[in-house]
């Protein structure tokens, strides 16, 4: 019993360290989508910045990090928010 515990953790574990750097990596792009400063590029900014924000608030969830929790929901919620606004007022 204790095996199959601790071969779970080691999972899980393995998936945050991918997702981490997946989601780093998706974020670093929307980041350098902003610094381009090009309007017509925002849609990619918002995208990128999502799907990373998506990844790092999945990988707080894993690690059960209540201030990485909060500081990613807030972060998704207001990302969320600007691809509604994009997608449906044509902001």
């Amino acid at each position: 019993m204790a095996h199959s515990a601790m071969f779970e953790n080691i999972k899980r574990e393995k998936v945050a360290w991918y997702l981490k750097w997946c989601a780093s990596v998706s974020l670093v792009l929307g980041m350098s989508v902003r610094a381009s400063g090009i309007p017509e590029l925002a849609i990619f900014d918002l995208g990128f910045s999502f799907v990373g924000i998506c990844g790092w608030l999945m990988v707080s969830l894993i690690w059960n990090d209540r201030a990485l929790i909060l500081l990613n929901a807030v972060g998704f919620l207001i990302l969320l928010t600007g691809l509604i606004k994009h997608f449906f007022m044509g902001v």
